[in-house]
């Protein structure tokens, strides 16, 4: 499956015209989540701060064991005091001073860990096939509302944090301010706003040569982009083009890199070539999405320079299956699902093998049915199927991700100043990671999305 711009050539060619080429910037005002196109300037809206905190008293879960993801243990019989948005005290009941007149959530018999986070979701996906030949001629409006849809399931799922790796019309930058202001329910969003390609490549915003890639990702910065995301090889979703050619110059390459990161913005590359990995490697890339075909040389390399891998290894294994059978899929499709599909589940032992930093990603919705799970369950699964353990699994998926995207001082620890993202399961997940499939209760923010 992959990347951004999980569409057929037909269905890029009935797109809307993209805003930026029309000289329209993304940022419309936070309302504008379910109306893209009305009230647009020519240069996009402030961020949106967080909406307040949620009235009333301060809030203690008690009567769980918290999984301290840092540490690797489990500390029974714990207290977690939220105040506000954030984690006030943390730890075993008997040393977190609970002040009077604190709501009470009673979670015996629980296991809590940090809110889940997954960083490579595309929630207005529109793939090959029957599902997203009916989505062909859909308006920006009806996109954010599916958007919309899914970042809700996704929170119910278990996922409090998604990273957004390619999306269309600035609907990714438009949801993301109306969930931060409160006026749509849904993950945390870092993006990467339109995925930038070469002429024919895998993405949704072609450019050609060091000046049209300098620009293309100054506009995505402006847009409010927190990552950049380019394709640096071909696509499973593409009808034509080789998954493991190198269609980017080197020129281009490093002109990406420099001007994200004069901005203080990472690269991320949809990859799965040994030959643009090595250039990408060689210019100071930070992540890889997929990574299909990488071997040991460049895996290697990956772990030397602290570069990250976004693996998505459900997307090419037989998990996926019923996904696929749902969006009615066509032959050449499938076909190329089964060409990575060996090399893909190698190169995930091997970057395992070799302790390559692993940020956990689905490329499927957080919440789509997967082997009687969600994506994101299923793919911490198969993390330990493949040789993790399960604590490192879940790190993938929390403490890691956080210092990938930059953001352990907000999410991925039950720590003191933390953003209160608790998730609350049935099991105790380092013992055994399908504990994850036993999720009932989600906070996002100090606030309970869901309980039961």
């Amino acid at each position: 499956m992959s990347s951004d711009s999980e569409i057929d050539t037909t269905l890029k060619k009935k797109m809307l015209p993209r805003r930026r080429v029309l000289g329209i910037a993304a940022g419309s005002a936070a309302l504008g989540a379910f109306a893209p196109f009305a009230g647009l300037s020519a240069r996009p809206a402030p961020p949106t701060p967080l909406a307040p905190p949620p009235p009333g008293p301060p809030k203690v879960i008690l009567g769980a064991s918290m999984v301290d993801v840092a540490r690797g243990l489990v500390i029974p019989d714990a207290a977690i005091l939220i105040t506000g948005h954030r984690i006030t005290a943390a730890g075993p009941a008997a040393a977190v001073a609970v002040p009077e007149g604190a709501t009470t959530i009673r979670l015996d018999g629980h296991w809590l860990i940090p809110g889940l986070i997954n960083n490579h979701v595309h929630l207005g996906n529109r793939l090959p096939g029957a599902a997203g030949a009916a989505l062909a001629n859909e308006s920006p409006s009806h996109q954010i509302l599916r958007m919309q849809k899914a970042a809700r399931e996704a929170l119910d799922s278990g996922v409090t944090t998604v990273r957004i790796t390619g999306a269309e019309y600035g609907n990714d930058f438009d949801l993301k301010r109306a969930i931060n202001a409160g006026y749509a329910i849904g993950p945390r969003i870092e993006t990467a706003g339109q995925v930038i390609v070469p002429s024919g490549g895998h993405g949704n915003r072609e450019a050609n040569g060091p000046a049209e890639f300098a620009k293309a990702v100054r506009e995505q910065i402006e847009n409010g982009a927190s990552w950049i995301k380019i394709s640096i090889s071909g696509g499973i979703a593409d009808a034509h083009g080789d998954i493991a050619a190198s269609p980017m110059m080197l020129d281009e390459l490093r002109t990406v890199i420099e001007v994200a990161h004069r901005n203080g913005v990472k690269v991320t590359a949809h990859n799965g070539s040994p030959a643009a990995a090595d250039d990408a490697i060689a210019l100071g890339i930070d992540c890889f999405e997929h990574g299909y075909y990488l071997g040991r040389k460049q895996l290697q390399a990956m772990k030397d320079k602290g570069i990250w891998l976004c693996p998505t290894i459900g997307v090419s294994q037989a998990s996926v299956m019923e996904f696929f059978k749902r969006q009615g899929m066509p032959e050449w499709y499938m076909e190329r699902v089964r060409s990575v599909s060996k090399a893909h589940w190698a190169m995930l032992q091997e970057a395992i093998r070799l302790s390559v930093n692993i940020a956990m990603g689905t490329d499927q919705n957080p919440a789509e049915p997967n082997a009687g799970t969600t994506a994101t369950i299923r793919e911490l699964e198969m993390y330990v199927e493949a040789g993790m353990t399960p604590l490192n699994s879940l790190r993938t998926a929390t403490s890691a991700a956080a210092e990938m995207l930059g953001l352990t001082a907000d999410v991925g620890s039950l720590a003191t100043g933390r953003f209160a993202d608790i998730v609350a399961v049935k099991q105790n997940p380092l013992e055994n990671i399908a504990a994850l499939r036993t999720i009932n209760f989600v906070m996002k923010g100090g606030q309970v999305a869901r309980q039961g």
